[in-house]
């Protein structure tokens, strides 16, 4: 984490996905926890949610789907990431995704799904583990 500042998320769809719903609401909930949060909206490249990760300077990107092209467009976020040089960003997924392709992603550099109904405590308590808190983390809920 980069010192003195808010912990920074980046909550991407990827694809054509259209469905925001539950990308809003995880959006909304770490923002009312303390984190700064960056929202890309919808039907984004995977090379448009890492330039955007890059000029946002975000420790995590959360990445969201709902149509069924989490592979294809999950596995393209993670190689462009790889091929633009970028270490140190957490990257988390969640969605409808099926429980066979969870392994899958977690080959990939996925390092947690969160499937339907997943609260937003546990996206909490996950980034919590992952991120180093700085002094803003205190009043995590």
């Amino acid at each position: 984490m980069k010192s003195k500042r808010p912990l920074k998320v980046l909550i991407a769809k990827a694809g054509l996905d259209g469905h925001e719903r539950g990308a809003l609401v995880v959006a909304m909930g770490l923002r009312d926890a303390g984190l700064e949060v960056a929202y890309t909206g919808i039907r984004n490249t995977p090379e448009q949610i890492v330039a955007s990760a890059i000029q946002e300077n975000v420790d995590a990107i959360g990445l969201s789907s709902l149509s069924g092209g989490h592979m294809a467009q999950f596995r393209r976020v993670m190689e462009v990431l790889k091929q633009e040089k970028v270490k140190g960003i957490l990257v988390f997924a969640g969605g409808v995704i099926p429980d066979e392709d969870v392994k899958k992603l977690q080959k990939l550099g996925i390092k947690a799904v969160f499937g339907p109904g997943s609260s937003i405590a546990s996206i909490l308590a996950f980034l919590r583990k992952h991120l180093k808190q700085g002094a803003t983390a205190a009043s995590w809920r």
